[in-house]
């Protein structure tokens, strides 16, 4: 039987790598599917895993509509197998609901991925409605990593090397790296997200800059605004 699964997770966590390899393997299997992905950090249609691997995908718009886009493919004669649809946190609602559909009305696995919590921690609209329409809701093992070396559980925005907590809840970027950028992201464990210390803030902070600072009281919790 068909379903509808959410594989979810941090950035970091590995869902696009395991999108490619799931979209490999299906079609090693010579089965055809179709690839979805939206505002992914390479560029527009296409799909890419930061381990460096990549693949053509259809870009999703808020006018895409998925029924009409697997329908259009199966009455000219082509066949359509399973979806997948990469940073699936930022479609609609209502496409969300259309993958639902497709899964039930014709009987076609889809397998989204994507984030659960913007950098606020609040759900983005298409990652909700999955938890409240998907068969299954499947958390990655692969554990992102916080800068204190715990599992990281919440997406931070940085910036200019400061973590900010207010603003649009999409703007894209990458995940934080050695440099500072103008905006960036960073995985944080749930301690040090709201004690707003990224890790650039912790070295910062740090009396020498080999050693990031643990104790809590170098990362207060910030007063509330």
């Amino acid at each position: 039987m068909a379903e509808l699964v959410f594989f979810s997770g941090t950035m970091d966590c590995g869902k696009s790598t395991l999108a490619l390899q799931m979209d490999h393997n299906h079609r090693a299997r010579q089965r055809v599917g179709q690839i979805f992905t939206k505002l992914d950090r390479m560029g527009e249609s296409v799909l890419s895993s930061r381990l460096g691997l990549s693949t053509q995908a259809h870009e999703v718009t808020d006018e895409l509509d998925f029924w009409d886009v697997v329908v259009e493919h199966l009455t000219h004669g082509q066949r359509v197998d399973y979806l997948i649809c990469d940073e699936a946190q930022f479609y609609t609602g209502a496409q969300i609901e259309q993958l639902a559909r497709v899964v039930d009305e014709l009987g076609i696995d889809v397998n989204c991925f994507g984030i659960t919590a913007d950098f606020r921690t609040e759900l983005f609209p298409g990652a909700k409605r999955l938890f409240e329409l998907a068969d299954r809701v499947q958390v990655l093992q692969v554990a992102a990593l916080c800068w204190c070396g715990e599992r990281a559980t919440h997406n931070a925005r940085i910036i200019d090397g400061v973590m900010v907590v207010e603003g649009e809840q999409v703007v894209v970027g990458d995940t934080a790296t050695a440099t500072e950028s103008l905006v960036e992201y960073e995985v944080l464990c749930r301690r040090h997200y709201m004690r707003r210390m990224n890790s650039h803030a912790a070295r910062k902070a740090s009396v020498t800059p080999d050693v990031l600072p643990f104790d809590l009281d170098v990362c207060p919790v910030p007063p509330r605004a």
